[in-house]
């Protein structure tokens, strides 16, 4: 994963609004964030894989950013 991948999906966690990222289910989560920052660069299959295993693995990180600002 490129530094400017991870850039785009940090950018679009800190832009979304944060009834979406507490409120979807893990999956629903996983799916929506890499289609969103998938929007902004074309990614071949093994980089979207990267990326969806990625954000998997943040998922806590993620939504206890997303309460935070909701404080």
């Amino acid at each position: 994963m490129t530094p400017k991948m991870l850039r785009q999906l940090w950018s679009v966690v800190e832009s979304s609004q944060t009834k979406t990222l507490l409120q979807m289910d893990d999956a629903s989560l996983v799916k929506w964030l890499v289609k969103q920052t998938t929007t902004q660069a074309l990614l071949d299959p093994k980089e979207t894989d990267f990326l969806s295993d990625y954000i998997q693995s943040r998922l806590s990180l993620i939504r206890d950013l997303a309460d935070e600002r909701q404080c």
